[in-house]
């Protein structure tokens, strides 16, 4: 009988450790969400997440819905706050296609833009910047009516990518 039960419990401790072990390694395995998190997120970018060109600027739209910003480049089929990428060199154009809203973009001290100062706009400022130093930023974005009551709505946290 005590041999019985002590077969039983160790089959259960061994049966215990292969399923801690299993769970420890699918969540060693995760994968970020964030793209900047990857080894070389510039070979993510592609001819259907790549923004603007030499000749043609990067149009980005920021709107505010209910208490929430999005972020949207101009790219057939984009998403909101989708990761996109941009060249080097590239005029980004940052805008708002909501009347009344302001926005304001900030990449904190390593804005990889020139000018490299916040960048704040509304539905009647445009505010256009050239695309400086390649590499894999967050940043923050949100959008404002004017005169609301509170203020700035959440801000979400996109990534971009400069590619040389």
């Amino acid at each position: 009988m005590k041999m019985q039960r002590f077969t039983s419990f160790s089959a259960v401790l061994v049966l215990s450790c292969v399923v801690l072990l299993t769970f420890t390694a699918a969540q060693a395995q995760k994968k970020s969400k964030y793209v900047c998190d990857e080894p070389d997120p510039a070979s993510l970018c592609t001819a259907a997440n790549t923004c603007g060109s030499a000749s043609a600027p990067c149009t980005v739209d920021i709107t505010r819905a209910g208490s929430s910003s999005n972020v949207k480049p101009g790219i057939p089929n984009a998403k909101n706050n989708q990761f996109f990428c941009v060249k080097a060199g590239t005029t980004v154009v940052w805008m708002t296609s909501n009347k009344n809203t302001g926005f304001m973009v900030s990449f904190g001290t390593d804005s990889p833009f020139i000018p490299d100062d916040p960048i704040v706009g509304g539905g009647s400022k445009q505010v256009s910047v050239k695309a400086g130093t390649p590499g894999c930023y967050k940043y923050d974005a949100g959008a404002f009516y004017s005169g609301a009551t509170y203020g700035m709505s959440g801000g979400s946290k996109p990534e971009l990518v400069i590619v040389p």
